[in-house]
């Protein structure tokens, strides 16, 4: 599968500045305190996220498969990088004692054998941190309203990759790369059949309707 980022990352890197900042509460809520746990920053992109990982006292390695965004997370600094597939992690078995996988879902081709892949190389009793968007609230099948409200269309049951639909609007991310959709059976029975434990799940606020949706899972065995 081709890096759908490869070419567009200097109009990403401009636009993504401020985001990882407007998570900043929620993220580190969700992660708690790690000293020198290592941790894998999955899909990592330009490393908007490494600071704030890196606060918890967590050793990261970052791994993405733009090698474009990976231009911008090299220049930052003093964190491992490799460029990789997700479903195909180019790590041995128990390698890390964290993963998160922070706002990539909607990137992702395989999410369930993105998740099997995450069980894999976490050490037994390791915790998965996904934060990203809200399978119900938050994707291709969403029509937002002026009121904060966000109107489903029954594309919502269409897993995979959405074509731009007439209430898809002129928002960037889901128009320039796309957008792959995840409904929220298939999201819940992934974590469930690649043996993570869902431990800790939260809406972050933000409106009156969640974007996003936030899971801590844990390896079993």
């Amino acid at each position: 599968m081709r890096a759908r980022y490869n070419g567009v990352a200097d109009w990403y890197a401009a636009r993504s500045t401020h985001w990882a900042e407007d998570n900043r509460d929620d993220l580190l809520e969700l992660l708690g305190p790690g000293p020198g746990r290592l941790c894998l920053d999955l899909g990592c992109g330009t490393g908007n996220y490494f600071e704030m990982i890196a606060e918890t006292g967590r050793r990261i390695v970052g791994l993405d498969r733009s090698a474009d965004q990976l231009r911008y997370a090299k220049a930052k600094g003093g964190v491992p990088l490799a460029e990789g597939d997700a479903a195909r992690l180019p790590f041995a078995d128990e390698s890390f004692d964290d993963v998160v996988a922070l706002w990539i879902s909607t990137d992702l081709d395989d999410f369930p054998g993105t998740l099997r892949e995450v069980a894999r190389v976490l050490r037994p009793d390791g915790l998965f941190y996904f934060y990203g968007a809200h399978p119900c609230f938050n994707g291709p099948h969403i029509e937002y309203q002026e009121d904060g409200g966000r109107l489903a269309h029954p594309t919502y049951r269409q897993s995979g990759w959405h074509e731009p639909a007439p209430w898809t609007g002129d928002d960037g991310i889901r128009r320039t790369v796309g957008m792959r959709h995840t409904p929220l059976a298939e999201f819940l029975n992934a974590f469930l059949a690649a043996g993570l434990l869902l431990d800790h799940v939260v809406e972050p606020a933000g409106g009156p309707v969640p974007g996003g949706l936030a899971v801590r899972g844990r390896r079993i065995g």
